[in-house]
């Protein structure tokens, strides 16, 4: 495959949403960065990348330094650095006024749609710096709770995150998780993130492959398929795992 880099989302394309990725997926990502440059972008903060992907990775200085992690969307960007720390290279951060309307309008909003919890896990709206998430059953809910109120209420959430979107013209609104919508400042998104990442290799976005499991409009990760990135839409990591297994030539 000529590609450079293979970028992909992190929860239900790597791992169970708010999951550490599987050995069987640490294993491939250790081997897919003996090749490839590796790029995680997700609406996640960076505390969650680690947990998820880093600390779960066995691998070396060299093979981390192609690591590049993406947290919030691409509001952030982390690099490997020679001190073996993790650098932020750039963050994008929302005002305290910002975030203040945000907050105010998605939580009205979710109360008059009728999908505010009435008790849920942990934070419902969690300020991400560079983005705003609200989570509808809180940021802690369990994996099962969340696919199951996801199988009842998809159609909710697009439709709610619409009617956010209506009243925050100046911001992002996305689809992103699998309970969750995330807001960043408009034309800070995703594609946001491959556009600094193709910057900072001094490559072309044909270098690049996508993998992602919300590519439909209004999903957070459509804004990489819409700029011309070539994409693989998956449903969930098992099916990220062949695709691997088949770019690597991995056999069991």
């Amino acid at each position: 495959m000529t590609k450079k880099v293979i970028a992909f989302d992190l929860d239900d394309t790597l791992a169970i949403t708010k999951s550490p990725i599987s050995d069987r997926m640490g294993a491939l990502l250790v081997k897919l960065l003996d090749s490839y440059d590796v790029c995680i972008i997700s609406g996640g903060k960076y505390d969650q990348f680690k947990v998820q992907v880093v600390d779960r990775l066995e691998a070396g200085p060299q093979q981390l330094r192609r690591l590049h992690l993406m947290p919030t969307c691409g509001t952030r960007y982390y690099r490997y650095n020679a001190k073996s720390e993790w650098e932020l290279q750039y963050a994008e951060d929302l005002s305290a006024d910002e975030k203040k309307l945000i907050i105010e309008i998605t939580e009205k909003s979710a109360k008059e749609s009728g999908l505010w919890p009435e008790n849920p896990f942990g934070e419902v709206i969690e300020d991400r710096g560079s983005q705003v998430s609200i989570s509808f059953l809180g940021q802690l809910a369990p994996a099962e709770a969340k696919y199951a109120w996801a199988a009842k209420n998809s159609e909710k959430r697009i439709e709610l995150r619409a009617i956010i979107a209506d009243q925050l013209l100046d911001y992002e609104v996305r689809a992103g998780g699998t309970t969750t919508i995330d807001i960043t400042r408009v034309g800070i998104d995703k594609a946001y993130g491959m556009q600094k990442l193709i910057e900072e290799m001094s490559i072309s976005k044909d270098d690049i492959l996508f993998i992602g499991d919300k590519l439909q409009e209004g999903g957070n990760d459509y804004p990489v398929k819409a700029m011309g990135i070539d994409t693989i839409e998956v449903e969930r990591w098992e099916d990220t795992a062949r695709v691997l297994e088949g770019i690597l030539g991995v056999t069991k």
